[in-house]
């Protein structure tokens, strides 16, 4: 018994990280309820009963994806947020960061996860995620009270931050990687429309 455990602890070792990566790309090409743990065991090369030694459940999984996603996000925007630039500059760099993890291919399986996915947590757990939103959030209501500071906007309001936020989320329905137009584009775009355009120096 010894040995079978010694080369089950050194078969896959750190392997935590690949299996979030492989079940976020599963949930969002399958969605959570068809993706199964053979699958994601397959898609790591893992015998199918590995990954339970990292996860108690697919439910766990589940979770350590969306937390992966809004941790993400969270840190890309904060980033931008905090760049030291004028309103706007912080802005636009606000929405490429966002725009970048929820539609470039290192973030948009855990952002798709966590846009469609996170339903299927427990209350407790959801209540967890809503938390992160809410300070996520947070930064993007401080963004436009600072636009409207700066005469850029004249609503800084709740619904205001409502209305970007489904607008920056709903590019998951339509964006596509072949399109017309990069991230970096949409984001110019869409900065232009809420602001207008930039002021002659």
């Amino acid at each position: 018994m010894a040995a079978l455990k010694s080369k089950a602890t050194t078969e896959e070792p750190n392997r935590r990280a690949d299996i979030v990566r492989a079940a976020g790309r599963l949930f969002h090409e399958k969605g959570y309820s068809a993706t199964t743990i053979r699958d994601i065991a397959n898609a790591v090369g893992m015998r199918s009963g590995s990954p339970f030694y990292h996860f108690k459940t697919k439910h766990d999984m589940l979770r350590a994806v969306v937390l992966e996603g809004i941790g993400k996000m969270t840190e890309a925007v904060a980033k931008a947020a905090n760049s030291g630039k004028s309103p706007r500059a912080n802005f636009e760099a606000m929405l490429r960061a966002h725009l970048g993890q929820l539609l470039g291919e290192q973030g948009r399986d855990f952002a798709a996860t966590l846009l469609h996915e996170s339903r299927h947590l427990d209350p407790q757990e959801l209540a967890e995620v809503v938390a992160f939103k809410d300070r996520y959030e947070v930064m993007w209501q401080k963004a436009l009270r600072d636009l409207k500071g700066a005469g850029l906007i004249a609503d800084d309001s709740q619904v205001a931050r409502l209305f970007l936020m489904g607008a920056l989320n709903w590019t998951v329905q339509w964006y596509r990687p072949d399109g017309p137009r990069t991230i970096e584009q949409i984001a110019r775009q869409l900065a232009s429309f809420l602001i207008g355009k930039p002021r002659r120096p």
